[in-house]
């Protein structure tokens, strides 16, 4: 990809070491992407305020998230699947949203319920998606039920939301806070705005759902669960926190934690292949959503790669009843789905649980 560089609204943002690093891992990638096509469109099932919903998931290939051109998060490739120039036309992007619904047209009996849309950065940073492109898509699935829409807290306004519950969708801000403890949010995943931006973010998006006749709005916080820089102790602690947190805020109503994965051109990439990091395990994930269960608000987990090196797992022997455990925990908010699995390797869990204390030299791999 061409050099990353960040323009006048990142500079003096972030930790200048981190964004050099990362500047240069996210230059090594060469390939290019097609405009007219999304970098992904698959079907599922979600847990919203609504209940259980037939999901369709899009995420729109644009140019990439601003924040990541300047270096951005430690942890995040997805910038590396994005465009080249900076930017989509709308042409190019509704090109996208009619690819997702032949998909779905192909695959699915009917409309699914809910539509959830990513861009790998934000959808309503009108860099990424221009205002003709957001009303447009607002129009086309104006016949759903609810709409998820990623966003970074600075582009969250009632106005912005106000297109789609105009349209009587139930409408939810998905915002990569990553943990309400703002050290951590700086100096390990290299993100820049404070718990407060999200606060004011589940604000304006409070206003709007008041002032929407037909619809509903809120906030949809995605916490990432063992960032670089932690033990797995550490993480677990800091998680279990950020989500108490994030519930207690007027306007958070879900709170999704997604456990770490090693994603090329990434400053966690460079650790991991240096034995200086490891996905956290699944027995964590577990244990996270056990002792959160009573919070007010739904908390679901989705572990991307589960049960590979690169992903969060335990032995392998037992990676996948977990995560099958923790899908069925999302659907239900059951934590006694949990009481139904065990492995041997919940003790060596346990063991590094206790006994590890530097973040750079894992216990197990």
């Amino acid at each position: 990809m061409s050099k990353p560089s960040p323009d006048v609204y990142e500079q003096g943002k972030g930790m200048d070491a981190h964004n050099q690093v990362m500047r240069e891992i996210r230059s090594r990638k060469e390939a290019s992407y097609d405009p007219h096509e999304p970098t992904r469109v698959w079907l599922d099932e979600d847990n919203t305020p609504g209940g259980v919903k037939r999901s369709l998931t899009i995420i729109l290939n644009t140019g990439g998230c601003r924040w990541a051109r300047a270096g951005g998060c430690t942890m995040c490739g997805y910038v590396a699947e994005s465009v080249d120039g900076g930017s989509v036309s709308h042409e190019a992007l509704m090109d996208q949203i009619d690819v997702c619904l032949e998909h779905e047209d192909e695959n699915a009996d009917e409309p699914a319920e809910l539509i959830k849309i990513y861009t790998s950065g934000s959808f309503l940073d009108e860099r990424e998606v221009g205002a003709e492109t957001r009303r447009a898509i607002a129009e086309t699935f104006a016949d759903r039920d609810r709409i998820v829409l990623e966003s970074l807290p600075d582009f969250v306004d009632r106005e912005k939301i106000g297109d789609f519950t105009g349209h009587g969708i139930d409408t939810d801000i998905a915002i990569g806070l990553e943990t309400a403890t703002d050290r951590v949010r700086h100096d390990c995943v290299n993100k820049y705005f404070d718990f407060a931006d999200f606060e004011d973010a589940c604000t304006e998006a409070a206003t709007a759902d008041a002032e929407a006749d037909d619809a509903e709005a809120g906030i949809k916080a995605y916490l990432l669960m063992k960032p670089p820089f932690l033990t797995e102790s550490e993480a677990v602690e800091d998680m279990i926190s950020s989500i108490e947190r994030c519930a207690d805020v007027e306007g958070c109503h879900t709170v999704s934690m997604n456990p770490c994965n090693v994603q090329r051109y990434t400053m966690v990439d460079e650790l991991y292949f240096n034995d200086g990091y490891r996905p956290p395990w699944l027995w964590s994930v577990a244990h996270v959503l056990e002792e959160t269960a009573d919070t007010d608000a739904i908390v679901v987990s989705d572990p991307v790669g589960h049960g590979s090196d690169r992903g969060p797992h335990n032995c392998t022997e037992c990676d996948d009843l977990v995560q099958k455990a923790i899908k069925d925990f999302d659907l239900r908010q059951d934590p006694s789905v949990f009481d139904q699995v065990s492995c041997e390797c919940e003790l060596t869990w346990e063991t590094v649980m206790e006994r590890e204390r530097s973040f750079n030299q894992p216990l197990t791999r």
